[in-house]
C-alpha cells in the first residue's frame, strides 16, 4: 500500500473538526483518528504558529488546515520514525472506513423515466435505468 501524504494524514486526523463524511467510519477507526489528532498536537504544539494553526482547524477553520499540513509534513521529513507511526495510525483508519453497499438501480414501469444520483466526496454517481414492462423484480 502507497504510503499516505501529509495531507490526507492531517485530513484524516481533523475530519471529526469538519464533520465530514464522519458516518463513514467504524468505531474503532473514529478512534483512532483522536489517537492520531493527538500525536499530531504532541509533536507540532512546540512551534507557536502550528499550535495557532491546529487551534483554528480545531475550530473548523479549513484554510489553516494546509498550514498544518505544511507543518506536518516538514516534521515527517525530519522525523522518520513519527512519520512511520502516523502513516500506520492513518492506513489503520482508512481501513477502517465503511463501504457503501447500497445500489442505485432504479425500477421503472408503463414507460416512466427516470434516474438516480448519488454525491459522495465531490464526486456524482449516476444510477442504472432499467424499464420493466409487467411486474418489477424482487429486491
Amino acid at each position: 500500500m502507497e504510503p499516505l501524504t501529509a495531507g490526507a494524514i492531517a485530513t484524516l486526523a481533523f475530519t471529526k473538526a469538519f464533520e465530514k463524511t464522519i458516518e463513514k467510519f467504524t468505531e474503532v477507526a473514529l478512534a483512532k483518528m483522536d489517537v492520531l489528532r493527538k500525536k499530531i498536537w504532541q509533536k507540532l504544539r512546540v512551534n507557536p504558529n502550528a499550535e495557532k494553526a491546529l487551534n483554528a482547524v480545531e475550530q473548523g477553520n479549513k484554510v489553516e488546515l494546509d498550514k498544518v499540513v505544511d507543518y506536518l509534513q516538514y516534521v515527517m521529513l525530519e522525523d522518520k520514525e513519527f512519520a512511520a507511526e502516523v502513516q500506520a495510525l492513518a492506513q489503520e483508519i482508512n481501513a477502517g472506513k465503511l463501504q457503501d453497499n447500497s445500489h442505485m438501480t432504479q425500477y421503472n414501469s408503463d414507460n416512466a423515466r427516470g434516474w438516480q444520483t448519488k454525491v459522495e466526496d465531490g464526486t456524482a454517481y449516476i444510477g442504472d435505468i432499467q424499464i420493466y414492462q409487467g411486474n418489477l423484480p424482487k429486491l
